[in-house]
């Protein structure tokens, strides 16, 4: 296992190496390592949905009157830029509240007005893959089988075999809010049951496919459509990991007024809120029709860069450099081809 590795990824703004400071590392290590060699009837129970609703009580809501912290204070120590915020400080007061804060995304996350961007989901860290063996793309059975990751529903584990995909990684510290990638009518949303494996990277490499283990819902987006970004369909799916209780779909089109869940035959609008994870950390993934989307230039140079120790890479013996990426920021546009 590769816990012990450094973990590094680009910061796509200044395209400078970072070294990642996990929480719970040691933690994660011992689960993954000696927990599930030896003990699996007790990983199994670490990484339950009763486990990681205690965790995650335990972490943010447990003796809370006895957890008020001033909030410039706990924004500073959870490196969060205020001045982003739509709140005062002041309301920060807890670790909860700093993790599902709302920010001024129209002003500290502008979007590329092309309506043929795709757009990041989420402020993460992400790495591109292909499902076809003649992309130079192509990564097999990394981070999740394919059909298991829809829960081999047709017509849609078809629709999207040989396409390709885009893995999102949010730390704990980031914005938990998640976006639309694309414009267009929702076609299918459905859950999935499933575990709360850990998404730190050395979890995921000793997992093998845990993004299709864990907890999700599948959102399919038909972009086809009047007003649609026009890349074919779209799977947007919203991963647990430990201590992420719930996934709340509250989709608003203006700031994050008027929230509604999410049900077939809604046009969705890029770059709006579609939903929010509860504190943690946790995974998006969207997945694309075969030759329906190119990837920006910069993410896929970056991911093979050698001069940034990934556990990803040394895991999986395959470059996979992850970037950093804001939510509504350009991930890649539509195949001009297509």
């Amino acid at each position: 296992m590769t816990a012990t590795c450094e973990h590094q990824f680009i910061d796509r703004d200044t395209g400078q190496v970072v070294t990642e400071k996990f929480i719970g590392d040691r933690c994660v290590t011992f689960l993954y390592n000696r927990l599930w060699e030896n003990a699996p009837a007790l990983f199994k129970i670490l990484t339950s949905a009763r486990m990681s609703s205690l965790l995650g009580y335990y972490h943010y809501d447990l003796h809370l009157e006895h957890r008020r912290h001033n909030g410039v204070d706990l924004l500073a120590r959870l490196h969060v830029d205020g001045e982003e915020c739509l709140d005062p400080p002041h309301y920060y007061d807890t670790v909860r509240k700093v993790f599902e804060r709302k920010i001024r995304y129209q002003d500290v996350r502008p979007m590329d007005d092309d309506p043929s961007a795709v757009v990041s989901p989420a402020d993460s860290r992400v790495l591109l893959g292909s499902l076809s063996a003649h992309s130079h793309l192509f990564i097999k059975d990394k981070f999740f089988s394919f059909r298991e990751l829809l829960g081999n529903r047709q017509p849609w584990t078809d629709r999207f075999s040989d396409g390709d995909f885009a893995v999102f990684r949010l730390t704990p510290d980031k914005y938990h809010y998640n976006h639309l990638p694309v414009s267009g009518i929702v076609v299918d949303f459905f859950f999935i049951d499933g575990g709360y494996h850990c998404c730190n990277p050395s979890a995921v490499i000793a997992a093998g496919t845990p993004f299709s283990k864990n907890r999700r819902i599948v959102t399919i987006i038909d972009t086809d459509v009047k007003g649609g970004t026009g890349i074919g369909p779209v799977a947007m799916i919203e991963i647990v990991a430990l201590m992420i209780g719930d996934i709340v779909q509250c989709y608003s089109e203006q700031g994050y007024n008027d929230p509604r869940p999410i049900s077939p035959g809604m046009f969705l609008k890029k770059g709006c809120p579609k939903s929010l994870y509860r504190p943690g950390s946790s995974t998006d993934v969207l997945l694309f029709a075969k030759d329906r989307v190119d990837f920006s230039r910069d993410i896929i140079e970056n991911q093979c860069r050698t001069d940034a120790g990934s556990r990803f890479t040394a895991g999986f013996s395959t470059p996979m450099v992850e970037t950093d990426v804001r939510v509504r920021s350009t991930i890649g546009y539509r195949n001009v081809k297509s």
